[in-house]
C-alpha cells in the first residue's frame, strides 16, 4: 500500500522525484495525470502524479492539484509532496505558491517547508538564495526563461509575492545543528504563524537532516533532491519496510531514439556531444506548417537499428525568441510539441522501444501522443533522471529528462545503462 504521494508540477519533474524514491527503496510508480480508480496496484510504497501545471493559471493548477491530492489519499496515502523545479520556475501570480496554499488548507496542516535544493546538480540555497553552480538564480539562464523568467534569487521574496501567509526561513546553520534543532526551529516560526519555510542546504548530508526533521509532517514541498532523506525518515517511523530491486524493470529490445525539445544550455550540449546520427528539425517550418514531420520520420526509419539516433528541435535562447516574437509564444510551442508527438508515434510504430525524451513540455507532448497512463521507475541514468517502464501489456523503455539535467553525454550513456 502506497504512502507517499507526490504532486508533481511537470512530467521531467515527476521523473526526477521517482527516481530519487526509488533509491531510497520506495516501490514507485508513476501515474500521467490524475491516476483513475484501479490504477494504483498495492505493490508501491510511492505514487507520483505527474501534472502538467507549472505555467498554467493559478486556479487551474489548484484545481487539478487538489484532484491529484483527492486520488492519493483514496490510494491510501498518509505523506504528501508537492514537487516544483529546482529553478523554482514561477511567477509573481504562482503557481507554487497558491498550490501550496491550498494543499496546506486540505490537508488542515499548519505548515509546510520549501526547499529546491538538488547539490549533486548544483542547485543550493544559502540564506534564502538560491545558487545554480557558483551563479545566483537571478545570474544564470533562467533570467532569460519565456515563461518564468528567475530574476530574484531570494526564494522568501519570490514566495513572499506569491501567497498571503507569512514567509520564513531555516538558515543553514539551524539545518547543520541536526533534524531536531531543526525541528524545534520550524515549530517556532509555526507557532508565529509562518507557514511557509524557506530552508537552507549546501549538500546531501543536509537533506537528509531535513528529511528527518520533517519526517511526521502532513506535507513537504521541494525539489527531488529533499526527497532524498524522506524514505529513511520514514522507514525509522516505521511507515516503510525495505525492498530490495526496487528499480527493477522488465527487459525490453528494440530500435532507440533520442527526441530533444529542450532549449536549455545543458541539452544544446547534450545534442553537441552526440556521435550517431543527428537530425535538427526546421522550427521556422514547423510554425509554417510544413511537413517538417513526416520528412524527418522518413529519414529516421532509414537510421533505425543500427544505434541510437537524434532528432532535436531544440535551439539557442536568441533564436527560440526569435521564433516566439514571429508565430507567437503558444503557437510555436504547439507547433512543435504536435511535431514532435507525432513523430514519437511514429518511430515506436517503426519499432523503437527504448526512447529518450530531452525537455519537460517534450515529455509531455510524447507520453500523451504514446498512450502512457503510468510508468514503473527503473535505475538512475544520471542525478534526477532514471529509465522508467511504460505500465502494459508491451511495456516501453523511456527516460524522461528535465532540459536542465544530465552530464553531456547523456544521451550515449542512457542506452549504455541499459
Amino acid at each position: 500500500m502506497a504512502i507517499l504521494g507526490v504532486i508533481a508540477d511537470d512530467f521531467t519533474g515527476a521523473t526526477d522525484i521517482a527516481g530519487m524514491l526509488v533509491k531510497g527503496g520506495m516501490r514507485t510508480i508513476q501515474t500521467i495525470g490524475v491516476p483513475s480508480a484501479g490504477t494504483i496496484t498495492d505493490d508501491v510504497d510511492a505514487v507520483v502524479v505527474a501534472l502538467k501545471t507549472r505555467s498554467i493559471p493559478a486556479k487551474e493548477a489548484i484545481a487539478q492539484s487538489l484532484a491529484a491530492l483527492k486520488a492519493l489519499q483514496a490510494a491510501g496515502c498518509v505523506r504528501f509532496f508537492f514537487k516544483y523545479c529546482s529553478t523554482f520556475d514561477s511567477t509573481d501570480a504562482g503557481n507554487i505558491g497558491p498550490v501550496g496554499d491550498a494543499l496546506l488548507d486540505t490537508l488542515k496542516a499548519r505548515q509546510a517547508i520549501y526547499c529546491p535544493a538538488f547539490p549533486v546538480n548544483g542547485r543550493t540555497i544559502f540564506f534564502g538564495h538560491l545558487f545554480v553552480g557558483d551563479l545566483l538564480l537571478s545570474d544564470t539562464h533562467m533570467r532569460h526563461h519565456p515563461l518564468t523568467p528567475m530574476t530574484d534569487a531570494s526564494l522568501v521574496r519570490v514566495l513572499a509575492r506569491q501567497t498571503k501567509h507569512k514567509v520564513g526561513l531555516a538558515p543553514l546553520r539551524q539545518v547543520q545543528s541536526g533534524s531536531a534543532a531543526l525541528r524545534s526551529a520550524l515549530d517556532k516560526l509555526a507557532a508565529e504563524n509562518v507557514r511557509h519555510v524557506v530552508v537552507d542546504a549546501v549538500a546531501d548530508t543536509d537533506l537528509g537532516i531535513i528529511g528527518e526533521a520533517v519526517g511526521d509532517e502532513a506535507l513537504v514541498t521541494g525539489g527531488s533532491g529533499v526527497a532524498l532523506g524522506l524514505p529513511a525518515a520514514y522507514r525509522r517511523r516505521g511507515l516503510l519496510t525495505h525492498k530490495p530491486n526496487a528499480d527493477t524493470l522488465p527487459k525490453v529490445t528494440g530500435a532507440a531514439a533520442v527526441l530533444a525539445g529542450s532549449c536549455s544550455a545543458a541539452t544544446l550540449g547534450q545534442i553537441a556531444a552526440f556521435k550517431g546520427p543527428h537530425l535538427a528539425l526546421d522550427t521556422d517550418a514547423i510554425c509554417r506548417g510544413e511537413p517538417v514531420g513526416e520528412k524527418a520520420l522518413a529519414w529516421a526509419k532509414d537510421k533505425l537499428g543500427n544505434g541510437p539516433i537524434l532528432l532535436s528541435a531544440s535551439d539557442t535562447p536568441e533564436a527560440v525568441k526569435a521564433l516566439q516574437a514571429k508565430y507567437g509564444v503558444e503557437k510555436s510551442s504547439q507547433a512543435i510539441e504536435k511535431t514532435m508527438a507525432a513523430l514519437a508515434r511514429g518511430l515506436v510504430a517503426s519499432g523503437v522501444s527504448r526512447l529518450v525524451v530531452a525537455g519537460g513540455e517534450t515529455s509531455g507532448a510524447v507520453v500523451g501522443a504514446l498512450d502512457v497512463t503510468a510508468l514503473r521507475i527503473g535505475p538512475e541514468i544520471d542525478p534526477g533522471v532514471p529509465w522508467t517502464a511504460s505500465v502494459g501489456s508491451k511495456p516501453l523503455l523511456l527516460a524522461l529528462k528535465s532540459g536542465n539535467f544530465g552530464a553531456t553525454d547523456f544521451f550515449t550513456k542512457a542506452f549504455d545503462r541499459l
